[in-house]
């Protein structure tokens, strides 16, 4: 009689896992399965994201809105409007500080296509009202018209968006820049990941031209090296090229000498002709007679008058500035605004 082999004598069950005991699972062989999270840490955190995201919604939300009022101003009138209607309308405008009015009931219109001179003594509060045009104050009472529609802005940037620069008396230029970094700074074109240096330059040199501006021989050149009059033509520049609307310019030819003052008169000449709306503060009535078309003087805050450059002469203006009054001008009133003004 022959013995089974080895294979004939294993069980039938050999090479196969052991059957669970009664009672216990399939997964209770093996590691022991995690305890779940604990619930009430779960729902902390599924709020805290919850929250996070509501606090983006509402920022994205808010974003928006102001890209829309942005928009909505630089949209051009409507075909019913007034033909007339200026570029920039301050209506009752009023600034104060603490218990000191700094601007009282400002009523302006500046044009576009036109200079307008703003002349005062010092503390007239001319400074204060270029910087609440420009959006680094926020005024207290009355309106800012932009194009025939009010708005706020809580920003320099807000202003930007508008279409209105201001060019400082110190320029805000980066001296050890050349003029192509300073024209396109914090804007800089970006193509492949890398910088567009190739366009920014053809940029810098076309937007010099069509201001005919002759005394730069490179456009790579450190803004440090130039000129005073140099530096103010690269300043406008940059805000031409920033398509404004509106260039407000500060003390422009302060501190230079004949040949810059002319070279920046002409620059202002060559915006007017552009279309583009320049207001001018300066304390030289020689280049208020020069280049404005309209004179605004400002007196302890307040508007003395408002009116044609016609309408003025050298001593009627220094008598506004001085006394507010003026025997040698014909009643020339501060300009009315054609909308209410409202208190914010």
């Amino acid at each position: 009689m022959t013995n089974p082999s080895a294979d004939d004598a294993r069980p039938a069950t050999a090479g196969r896992a052991p059957a669970p005991e009664s009672g216990q699972s399939p997964q209770s062989s093996g590691a022991q399965e995690p305890h779940p999270p604990d619930s009430a840490e779960t729902a902390a955190v599924q709020a805290e994201v919850a929250a996070a995201q509501a606090e983006t919604a509402a920022a994205d939300a808010e974003v928006a809105a102001a890209r829309a009022e942005t928009a909505f101003a630089q949209a051009p009138a409507t075909a019913g409007g007034n033909g007339d209607q200026p570029l920039l309308r301050l209506a009752g405008l009023g600034k104060n500080f603490g218990p000191v009015r700094a601007l009282t009931d400002i009523n302006l219109d500046v044009p576009a296509g036109q200079v307008t001179a703003l002349v005062g003594d010092n503390g007239a509060g001319k400074s204060t009202l270029i910087k609440t045009i420009s959006g680094i104050w926020q005024q207290d009472h009355g309106e800012i018209i932009w194009q025939g529609r009010p708005v706020r802005m809580h920003s320099p940037k807000d202003a930007s968006e508008l279409g209105i620069a201001t060019v400082y008396q110190d320029l805000a230029l980066a001296d050890n820049l050349d003029i192509v970094q300073n024209m396109f700074l914090g804007r800089e074109p970006v193509r492949h990941w890398v910088l567009d240096e190739v366009a920014m330059e053809k940029q810098a040199k076309q937007t010099l031209a069509d201001l005919s501006v002759v005394t730069i021989r490179s456009v790579r050149q450190p803004v440090g090296s130039l000129s005073g009059g140099q530096r103010q033509a690269v300043a406008v520049a940059k805000a031409v090229l920033r398509q404004a609307r509106l260039v407000i310019m500060d003390e422009p030819t302060a501190a230079l000498g004949v040949t810059q003052t002319r070279v920046v008169l002409d620059l202002i000449h060559r915006l007017k002709n552009q279309g583009i709306g320049v207001l001018v503060i300066s304390h030289n009535l020689n280049d208020v007679f020069e280049v404005a078309d309209r004179v605004a003087v400002l007196r302890l805050g307040r508007m003395a008058a408002v009116g044609p450059l016609s309408q003025f002469d050298t001593e009627s203006i220094v008598d506004l500035m001085t006394t507010g009054t003026s025997k040698r001008l014909a009643a020339v009133p501060a300009e009315p605004s054609s909308g209410s003004s409202s208190e914010h």
